[in-house]
């Protein structure tokens, strides 16, 4: 099996270097400074929405200086990043809380790749934005 050509007007070292950046700042706002409070807090019945809040406006804070730095004309992907990091986040919420899945479940670790593919996703799909504009 092979893919048809493909033709792009997207700078792939624009590409590599903005999924670089987003990718840095996923790993630091999901990984490293996201608390027990915010990941546990954010897939629960009740309770939820400080914990998300808390949890999204850390990637937004993270994105935007990063974002800045780089090319300031792109300032509101970091709220675009935001809105769809807090959406994706509240789904896999719903499901955590509504079907109970916790670390036991055998949903568990699907549910968590499901929310990290559409994270990266989001990430691919704004950097494509960006290196192209």
């Amino acid at each position: 099996m092979s893919f048809p050509p493909m033709s792009s007007a997207v700078p792939v070292e624009a590409l590599i270097g903005w999924m670089l950046l987003l990718t840095f700042k996923h790993i630091i706002a999901d990984f490293v400074l996201q608390t027990a409070w915010m990941a546990h807090g954010k897939d629960q019945k009740h309770g939820w929405a400080l914990p998300l809040l808390v949890h999204c406006l850390i990637h937004l804070a993270v994105a935007l200086p990063l974002i800045l730095i780089v090319a300031p004309k792109f300032w509101f992907v970091a709220l675009i990043d935001f809105v769809i990091h807090i959406t994706i986040d509240r789904a896999k919420g719903l499901v955590s809380a509504n079907f109970g899945v916790d670390l036991q479940h055998p949903w568990f670790w699907t549910l968590i790749g499901v929310d990290q593919a559409l994270h990266h996703l989001t990430g691919f799909g704004l950097s494509i934005f960006m290196a192209a504009n």
